[in-house]
């Protein structure tokens, strides 16, 4: 089985969509865990007859998933977020994929949903570095073995920088990733809200400052 589990905060505008596309996944025997952080919005209300379980718990999406691993019963664990959408099938990738390797972890690339052609570079940007880094981010669909996860202990419990932090040691520990090629659409409202360049060159400002060892709390305060 794959636990699926999807942290959420104030996400009534997309999250039916999202989980819609899921219920294959529950139709074949695996669990969909959403992860609330305390939404005040239709949330819940809209999840709710889309999910197996909702778990109620502090806000951060590192907090939020650790919950959703910990009730979760699956030998495997997705995590994907709430304005992402999946594509049929792709529990069967992550389980041929599991089963003809040793690998313990891996992650899928990623399409931004917008149109414009500047976003074609910023996904293919993200893609060309994961490949590089082995370094994925939570809009690539980190999958991993649960039994791995639990070793290391689950996410750090930081304000930003949770996948990053996670990627790193999983590499440390159980070596490089598996890199699936199919695509996860993830909403591309972050850079169109926040102008697309200014946001690319927030983010690796704030990566850059996240490798010379500024504290996760101050890269969330810029972030926000």
């Amino acid at each position: 089985m794959i636990s699926i589990i999807i942290p959420a905060l104030n996400e009534a505008e997309g999250i039916a969509a999202t989980l819609q596309h899921m219920q294959s996944f529950r139709r074949d025997g695996h669990e969909l865990l959403l992860a609330d952080g305390g939404s005040h919005d239709n949330t819940v209300a809209l999840a709710t007859p889309m999910v197996d379980q909702v778990l109620g718990c502090a806000p951060g999406r590192a907090t939020q998933m650790n919950v959703g691993a910990h009730a979760a019963k699956g030998d495997i664990l997705w995590f994907v977020h709430a304005d992402t959408v999946v594509q049929a099938g792709m529990d069967r990738l992550i389980l041929s994929a599991l089963r003809k390797t040793e690998k313990a972890w891996g992650h899928f690339t990623v399409r931004l949903s917008g149109k414009a052609p500047l976003l074609r570079v910023v996904e293919t940007a993200m893609n060309w570095r994961s490949s590089l880094t082995g370094i994925a981010t939570g809009d690539q669909g980190l999958f991993v073995r649960r039994e791995t996860f639990e070793q290391l202990n689950g996410y750090a419990e930081i304000p930003l920088m949770e996948d990053i932090e996670i990627c790193g040691r999983l590499k440390r520990s159980a070596g490089a990733p598996l890199r699936l090629s199919e695509k996860m659409i993830t909403s591309s409202r972050r850079w169109e809200s926040r102008g697309i360049l200014r946001t690319v060159l927030l983010m690796w400002r704030l990566r850059f400052s996240y490798f010379f060892g500024t504290d996760p709390a101050e890269l969330a305060r810029r972030y926000q």
